[in-house]
């Protein structure tokens, strides 16, 4: 008898035993975010694993006309949220009788609508199996991100069982590791909550352990959801501010970054190369303009890996981001009151904007909306306003008038062409869908003492998340300028009158065929994307793992990262050669006194202030060049400053060239010089 029970109990592990539990039912709105609770009770063991006993199974139906605007989470009793997909199904309808298992072949992301049948989330379903007592409120939360089309949830249910999925953990990274912890609060779209936040950065090369000291930061941070369509997509992007105990807003250079309190999160959720924003700000940058600085890293929030983001500057005023005056409420009149703007065409409201003089150009009736960026219209004074307005109607005026193309008085007066140029490169050569319609930014600094007019610029370049695709069937053809008209936005038809004037073509075209020599060759593309495949070689597989190979929309059908990485380069290969035989403008008088052919280098170089006054931040992200040589050169090719430096040395990889205040204006040219490589950037003395 002993033996036979013995015999049942090596058995029973051997059985499957599970249990399935319904839950309720509930509409579906349009920007809204609803839980559908399930309830359990009575449920044995009372501890949930990976091994023995968990969560097995989710399955639900629901009616929805365009199944890509949801995102669907699971919410454990104890606070746990694993988000299980999003964005699946394009604008077919419906989900009947899916369920979602951990060990199934086929992903969610690769079904098609109607989905029926069983798939393998795109989250970690299994990090809700980590010992906490399963009896309690479980909430099946699905997220409306988009408006017209709603839906009903008729059925849905979670099972528990002895074959439990399974889920792997964060520990360690070669990329910075960002520790983010809301202490039981949600983050929300605003206000900001206060959260604390760490990071681990040990060093270029070296391994960062998720128990590690947080190094580079640790304190406080006031955190919210930020964006607008990259907030309805499952991995959500955040701007967050320093904090002191106090709340006061503090500074600190963020892993090499020059110190500021405002910083942003930028998902990667809809760009599967990682890539898609970091080339054109660099490219930007590369042109001798500010462009935001970023940096890769690996995202924890509450204990969960949420995969990889992009660390990056907010677009603000500041020395080292827009370096322009600031606007006091005082500065009313004469030079003090002309300059300090950010102004930006997106999304607007009579809160935010005012309506431009002129119509798009070419398109009567479709008038245009500029924001406010910084300062914004609540804190500007009536006679700021009134300035900045009558500056912009001076220059459409000038622009639509007679004299036009007069280099004294017509639309030159105004703008700082260069600026205008490198920014229509810069959007081109990406193809961007936004560019030149939405999250388009211009400044404007102070004239100067004498009356004499600082001009406006345009940049810095911004949000690429719908760059370098395929929208059109057609990824290598086509301008993008001319795409003023917009569902929500009609923006200014500039480039499309500028582009009238022989003079600006010309200008355009040979700053264009400058660039391809250089930064704009094939050559400086691939190394650049190589080097992101490279260094994000190990996280990307946890990045797929958490949120899904295929989340990335309207863009390629590539299946792996390899093939993304490939195809991209070759998008680029395509557009340069169309880009090539249709640059407007021709090449008479063009003297292309650019920088050097620019070699393929592993070492990465951060460059500030850009433009610079008095003195150069250097950051080799690299601590094993040792020595190098650092020479900053005019356009003529003359030495004006070098130094020898020892990477070993100096504090956080940071050099600063200093002594710069007696230059002139202009573009100069930065050298770094190794035992093996040379590194060369263009910059810019204000």
């Amino acid at each position: 008898m002993r033996k036979f029970l013995y015999l049942i109990t090596l058995l029973i592990p051997l059985f499957n035993f599970s249990q399935t539990f319904s839950g309720g039912t509930g509409n579906i709105l349009d920007n809204t975010t609803i839980n559908i609770p399930i309830t359990i009770l009575g449920l044995s063991p009372t501890s949930i694993d990976t091994v023995n006993f968990g969560l097995e199974q989710i399955c639900f139906s629901l009616t929805h006309t365009w199944d890509s605007d949801l995102t669907v989470s699971i919410v454990a009793p104890d606070g746990t949220v694993i988000s299980l997909f999003g964005g699946v199904g394009n604008d077919g309808d419906d989900f009947q009788n899916t369920c979602l298992r951990w060990d199934v072949a086929t992903g969610i992301s690769t079904g098609v609508a109607p989905f029926n049948g069983t798939y393998k989330p795109n989250g970690q379903m299994g990090a809700v199996n980590n010992g906490q007592d399963p009896n309690g409120v479980w909430y099946l939360r699905i997220k409306d991100g988009y408006t017209g089309d709603e839906g009903t949830v008729s059925a849905c249910s979670i099972t528990f069982g002895n074959s439990p999925a399974k889920y792997w953990e964060f520990k360690e990274s070669n990329l910075p590791i960002m520790v983010i912890n809301t202490n039981g609060q949600s983050i929300a779209d605003d206000p900001k909550i206060i959260a604390d936040m760490g990071i681990i950065f040990n060093g270029e090369g070296v391994r960062n352990h998720l128990n590690d000291p947080k190094n580079n930061y640790d304190g406080k941070i006031g955190i919210e959801i930020r964006g607008n369509y990259s907030a309805s997509l499952p991995q959500l992007p955040y701007a967050f501010e320093l904090q002191d105990a106090a709340g006061n807003n503090v500074d600190s250079p963020l892993l090499g970054m020059p110190a500021e309190h405002d910083w942003l999160l930028l998902a990667n959720y809809n760009d599967k190369s990682f890539a898609r924003n970091i080339i054109p700000y660099e490219m930007f940058d590369s042109m001798g303009h500010y462009a935001t600085k970023t940096r890769l890293v690996d995202v924890i929030i509450n204990g969960q890996y949420q995969g990889i983001y992009l660390l990056c500057e907010q677009i603000k005023r500041d020395s080292n981001r827009v370096d322009i005056a600031k606007l006091k409420p005082t500065d009313i009149t004469g030079v003090e009151v002309t300059g300090g703007y950010i102004l930006k065409i997106d999304y607007f409201d009579n809160t935010n904007s005012w309506q431009l003089p002129f119509d798009t150009y070419l398109y009567n009736g479709f008038d245009v909306h500029m924001c406010y960026y910084s300062p914004k219209m609540i804190d500007l004074v009536p006679e700021q306003k009134a300035y900045i307005n009558g500056f912009i109607s001076d220059f459409e005026t000038a622009l639509y008038g007679v004299d036009w193309k007069d280099p004294i008085i017509g639309y030159r007066k105004y703008i700082d062409v260069s600026t205008f140029i490198d920014y229509f490169i810069v959007n081109e050569v990406t193809k961007n869908l936004d560019g030149f319609k939405k999250s388009r930014y211009f400044h404007k600094d102070k004239d100067h003492a004498d009356g004499t007019i600082r001009k406006l610029k345009a940049g810095p370049v911004w949000d690429f998340d719908w760059a370098q695709k395929d929208f059109d069937g057609s990824p290598a053809t086509g301008f993008m300028y001319d795409d003023f008209l917009g569902q929500d936005i009609n923006a200014p038809g500039w480039y499309t009158r500028l582009l009238e004037d022989p003079a600006f073509k010309d200008q355009l075209r040979c700053r264009y065929e400058d660039f391809r020599r250089t930064i704009l060759n094939d050559a400086a593309i691939n190394q650049k994307l190589d080097s992101v495949a490279n260094y994000l070689d190990e996280s990307k597989t946890w990045h797929f793992t958490t949120w899904g190979n295929e989340a990335e929309q309207n863009s390629t059908t590539s299946t792996s990262y390899a093939a993304e990485i490939l195809w991209l380069k070759n998008w680029y290969h395509d557009r340069f050669i169309w880009l090539d035989a249709n640059i407007p403008g021709t090449l008479n008088g063009c003297s292309m006194a650019g920088e050097e052919e620019i070699s393929t280098s592993s070492i990465h170089i951060i460059t500030y202030p850009n433009p610079f006054e008095s003195s150069i931040n250097v950051h080799i992200n690299s601590t094993i060049i040792g020595k190098c040589t650092i020479r900053l050169m005019d356009q003529m090719g003359r030495i004006v400053k070098i130094q020898e430096v020892n990477t070993t040395e100096i504090s956080q990889n940071t050099f600063v060239l200093k002594d710069l205040e007696n230059l002139n204006s202009g573009i100069y040219i930065l050298e770094i010089e190794t035992e093996t490589e040379k590194i060369v950037k263009k910059i810019v003395r204000n």
